[in-house]
């Protein structure tokens, strides 16, 4: 288990790697049954639904005001690892393309790309063209069906270096994570 010294570090031989943004949802959804906090407005949930285009660059924007702070906190952002489960992996895999910060990695978890229609159809010209990106769905996700989840890495594989994007699919897996996905942290 990590602990905070007095310094404000963590202070254990295993921590590789910190959450930088606890509860830092605000904006409600409206396609949700119930009142839900996200990233982003999600105005429905098919591959031609219409997007909330503003508060998906407001919130990448956020993101990428996290990881300049991390930067001048002394983090190198070639350090940083950018991840999410369901929105917040949409959110991951958006803002790791649209920044000009060198990234290490992404790890997305039954997600999709935000309007991936924006995209150029060949490779991004970006600091992460070489990204690695590790991108996990369940084939039983009603949520977010694995058919968006295929159409993401398609697409992915076409913006970056194809042999940096990893798509594992965890059979009989809904819309959760699993104890494999989270070896990755180790």
């Amino acid at each position: 288990m990590e602990q905070l010294s007095n310094s404000g570090h963590l202070t254990s031989s295993n921590a590789a790697y910190v959450q930088v943004l606890p509860g830092c949802l605000s904006n409600a959804i409206r396609f949700a049954v119930t009142h839900a906090f996200g990233w982003f407005d999600i105005i429905g949930l098919s591959p031609d639904s219409q997007e909330d285009e503003s508060g998906i660059k407001q919130a990448a924007e956020n993101v990428k005001a996290l990881i300049e702070q991390e930067v001048k906190n002394g983090i190198p952002s070639n350090r940083i690892i950018l991840g999410g489960f369901s929105q917040g992996g949409a959110l991951s895999l958006y803002t790791a393309l649209t920044t000009q910060q060198k990234l290490a990695g992404v790890t997305a978890l039954s997600c999709w790309l935000p309007l991936r229609a924006s995209f150029p159809q060949g490779p991004i010209n970006s600091a992460n063209r070489d990204i690695s990106i590790l991108q996990c769905h369940g084939d039983c996700d009603p949520l977010v069906p694995l058919m968006f989840g295929s159409l993401t890495v398609e697409k992915l594989k076409a913006l970056v270096n194809p042999s940096n994007v990893t798509f594992k699919i965890y059979e009989g897996m809904m819309h959760s994570s699993c104890q494999q996905v989270g070896v990755w942290k180790q």
